[in-house]
């Protein structure tokens, strides 16, 4: 069975302004006609791929599982996971042309006062996490809930479905002339309905399912704004769904970066009825994110080896559980670390100081809270370095 292609309906452009806050470009397109994109029906379709992809979609998603797998062997799963899921959230909102430092990402978490795009990157954190806590539901109100935890802390008055026309590309300030309208807003609850429809099928392809339900809803657009970033924690969380993935956010978008532009075009050939590339963008995506992610795990790895190697402290000190909580909090203050450890403050401090004193964590005060700080420069170094090398083959 071939995929439908986007059906459209002629809508009159007429702005939700008064004319009086309109540039003279946007009155001058009043009263004109576009074409907004209506969406298939795909809830009941089956998905059809040639062989080779299928075999490419299998393959990505063996090394995935693999991959998944492997995560113990880094250390503390849930620190590895952490940063795992950290720096997902910065390849996607790379994606998105927002970028920022490891440590202004970490420091906007720990104080909630970062600013610009770290702060953004941070709540796209949020985002992830509030995915994955509702896998067990993809229904629309957990859609709705990701959207909400990506964007309250930054623009909470484009939280929620919306109400008027959004477009994409074409240089413009109205529809008329844009790239792509997707469909109008009254169409895109109905959308998300059928969509989480297809999301709860047992007898697709996982990877291929997870590829066509990501092209589909960025196809639908639901959202003001956060409809990439939404979309693709929308893939992690039926990753976490179908079984794929248990401990670990396997850094897809990663992976997407490196081929940013064939990854836009497989979306475009997608609203043509064509299927292979989005596919394709993403079993590609899944092997580059998963190469990216051991060779992260093996540097982690032999961070902590130096740092035992040169950290004196008793066996059974905090110590050395603090080094595993650096891995998912490369930059926390005292606060943060005696949660963490289940010590009190009072207590923590000694710790700090001795990795200090190895030069593990430097110590200084936020400019802007004027908390005290503790950073992992090591960590913060992996995590850029990632993030340059997954940014630095874009096509």
């Amino acid at each position: 069975m071939s995929w439908p292609p986007l059906g459209y309906e002629p809508m009159v452009w007429d702005p939700p302004r008064s004319l009086v806050g309109l540039t003279r470009a946007e009155r001058t397109a009043v009263g004109h006609t576009y074409q907004a994109a209506v969406p298939a029906e795909i809830a009941g379709l089956d998905p059809q791929i040639s062989s080779s992809v299928s075999a490419e979609a299998e393959e990505a998603v063996a090394e995935m599982r693999a991959f998944d797998a492997e995560s113990s062997s880094v250390g503390e799963v849930g620190a590895f996971a952490s940063i795992l899921l950290r720096t997902e959230s910065a390849s996607s909102s790379q994606i998105e042309q927002l970028t920022a430092s490891a440590r202004a990402i970490a420091e906007a978490e720990v104080t909630d006062q970062g600013e610009g795009n770290a702060a953004v990157i941070a709540a796209n954190a949020d985002a992830m996490t509030a995915a994955l806590r509702l896998a067990d539901r993809l229904d629309v109100d957990a859609i709705e809930q990701m959207q909400r935890a990506l964007l309250m802390p930054t623009a909470p008055d484009l939280v929620g479905l919306r109400s008027d026309p959004v477009w994409i590309g074409g240089g413009s300030s109205t529809p008329v002339t844009a790239d792509f309208v997707p469909p109008a807003a009254n169409r895109v609850r109905p959308a998300l309905q059928d969509l989480t429809e297809f999301m709860a099928r047992d007898d697709l392809p996982v990877l291929t399912q997870a590829a066509v339900a990501h092209a589909q809803f960025e196809t639908i657009h639901p959202f003001a704004d956060g409809n990439g970033r939404t979309g693709r924690a929308l893939v992690h969380a039926l990753l976490r769904a179908k079984g794929i993935t248990h401990r670990i956010t396997v850094p897809v978008s990663g992976g997407l970066l490196q081929e940013k532009n064939r990854y836009f075009e497989a979306l475009t050939a997608y609203r043509a009825g064509t299927l292979e590339p989005i596919v394709s963008a993403f079993a590609r995506s899944t092997l580059h994110a998963v190469h990216h992610g051991r060779v992260m795990g093996e540097r982690l790895a032999d961070l902590k080896a130096e740092w035992r190697a040169t950290i004196q402290a008793r066996s059974d000190s905090a110590v050395w559980k603090l080094l595993d909580i650096l891995v998912a909090h490369p930059v926390l203050d005292a606060q943060t670390a005696a949660e963490q450890l289940g010590i009190s403050v009072t207590n923590v401090h000694r710790h700090l100081e001795t990795l200090s004193q190895a030069n593990v964590l430097i110590p200084n005060k936020h400019y802007k809270s004027r908390r005290m700080l503790w950073r992992a420069p090591q960590v913060l170094e992996i995590v850029d370095s990632y993030s340059r090398e997954v940014g630095r083959r874009q096509r």
